[in-house]
C-alpha cells in the first residue's frame, strides 16, 4: 500500500522525530510511506491532487488534527490521524478550528491520543466516537554520541567552564515558540544565579523552520519575530541581572541526548503539551525531571515519585533547590523515572500498535 503522511517536518522537533518513527513502522510492514510537511500544501486541493497522481496513494495519515489533518478532507482515500497535542490541548479553544477537527474526527478511521487524557478532551470538546480513539505513548529510544564534549558544549554556549564539574547545569529543552514559553523562568533563574552562580539555565532546542511558500510568508515572519524578541529579552535579562541563563546552538538528536545525560536537571516549561518526548528521554537517561504542572506533563510525570511539577516560576526554584538538597529524593525520581519509560514507552509495542492500525487503511 502507497501512503501519504503529513506532519510537521522541522528539524530536530518533537514531531519530526514521531513522524519518522511512524513511517519506519510502516514500511517494515512492507509499505510505501512518503513523509510530506503540510506547510508546502497552500490548499486541500493541493494534496487532493498530489494524491490522485499516477500511481496514486492508497491511504493517509496527518500528524496533528488541525495544522495536517485539515488538507485531508476532500480526499477520496482512507486516512488516520494522530494527536499532536496543541490541537486538543489549544486549537479546539477556536470554534473555526474546532468545527474544522471535528469534521476530521467524523471522516477518519481511527485516531491515535498519547494519553488517556487527550482522548478524554478529544471525546468532550470535539464529540468523538470513543471507539474510533486508540490510546498509544510515544515509544522513547535514546542515543548518546560517543565524542560529545561537555566542556565545549558549555563553551559554545556561553558558559564559563572554569568551575564546570561543579556547575549545576538546568537544560530547558524546546522549540523557541509561544506554546513552549522559553522566558517562563528566566528573571526566577536569573535572580536564583546571583545568589548562587553555580547555577545555571541552558536552553536549547530547534528554531522553527522557515518555510519559503507565499501562503507561509506571514507565519514565517511571525516566527522570526518570536525569536528576535526571545534573543533580545534574553540579552536584556542578561544585563539586568548577570543572568545565568544561556541559549545554545540547536545540536542533532544523539548530541542533545549527551547534553541532558551531563545536565542535572531536565526542565519543561511549556504552556502545552501531548506528551514531551524530552521529559521521556530524560528519564530514560536517567536525569530527574523540573516539568510545568500541566495536562500533557502530569499524564507522565507523577509529582515525587517520576519527577518534579511546579505551577509557578518561584515553585520551581523550590522544586530545584529540593533537588539540590534531598539526595534520596533524586535517587527515587530517576529511579521511578527510568522504569516507568521501560514499563509504558516501548517501541515494540508503538511499533505493533501503528502497523495494526494501518491495515485499517486497506
Amino acid at each position: 500500500m502507497k501512503l501519504l503522511f503529513l506532519a510537521s517536518l522541522s528539524p530536530q522537533t518533537g514531531n519530526h522525530t514521531t513522524a519518522e518513527r511512524i513511517r519506519s513502522y510502516i514500511e517494515s510492514a512492507g509499505h510505501t510511506c512518503e513523509l510530506r510537511d503540510p506547510a508546502e500544501f497552500q490548499s486541500p486541493a493541493e494534496v487532493t491532487n498530489l494524491v490522485s497522481q499516477n500511481p496514486p496513494f492508497e491511504a493517509a495519515l496527518a500528524l496533528h488534527l488541525f495544522k495536517a489533518a485539515r488538507l485531508l478532507l476532500d480526499i477520496q482515500v482512507p486516512f488516520g490521524v494522530v494527536f499532536g497535542g496543541t490541537d486538543i490541548n489549544e486549537d479546539v479553544k477556536v470554534k473555526q478550528k474546532r468545527v474544522v477537527m471535528e469534521q476530521v474526527l467524523l471522516k477518519a478511521r481511527f485516531a491515535v491520543a498519547f494519553t488517556d487524557q487527550l482522548k478524554e478532551e478529544a471525546e468532550m470538546y470535539l464529540m468523538s466516537q470513543s471507539s474510533k480513539i486508540y490510546v498509544q505513548p510515544q515509544g522513547i529510544q535514546t542515543h548518546v554520541t560517543d565524542n560529545f564534549s561537555w566542556t565545549e558544549f558549555l563553551r559554545s554556549s556561553g558558559v564559563s567552564t572554569e568551575h564546570a564539574d561543579e556547575l549545576r547545569v538546568f537544560l530547558l529543552v524546546c522549540g523557541l515558540r509561544r506554546v513552549k514559553d522559553p522566558l517562563y523562568l528566566v528573571k526566577v533563574f536569573s535572580e536564583w544565579h546571583c545568589e548562587n552562580p553555580l547555577n545555571v539555565l541552558i536552553i536549547i532546542g530547534p528554531k522553527k523552520e522557515v518555510i519559503s511558500r507565499p501562503a507561509a510568508a506571514a507565519a514565517a515572519a511571525s516566527v522570526l519575530l518570536q525569536l528576535l524578541l526571545i534573543l533580545c529579552l534574553l540579552w536584556k535579562w542578561k544585563l539586568l541581572f548577570k543572568a545565568g541563563v544561556f541559549l545554545a546552538q540547536e545540536r542533532s538528536q544523539q548530541e542533545l541526548h549527551a547534553a541532558m545525560k551531563r545536565c542535572f536537571a531536565m526542565v519543561n516549561s511549556s504552556i502545552s503539551e501531548g506528551m514531551s518526548a524530552a521529559i521521556l528521554e530524560a528519564m530514560d537517561l536517567g536525569v530527574p525531571v523540573l516539568a510545568r504542572d500541566i495536562t500533557g506533563n502530569s499524564a507522565v510525570v507523577q509529582h515525587e515519585f517520576t519527577g518534579l511539577l511546579y505551577s509557578s516560576p518561584k515553585e520551581f526554584v523550590h522544586q530545584a533547590q529540593r533537588l539540590l538538597s534531598d539526595h534520596e529524593l533524586r535517587e527515587r525520581v530517576v529511579r521511578n523515572g527510568k522504569l516507568y519509560v521501560e514499563e509504558h514507552h516501548s517501541l515494540k509495542q508503538e511499533r505493533e500498535t501503528y502497523q495494526r492500525l494501518v491495515d485499517i487503511l486497506h
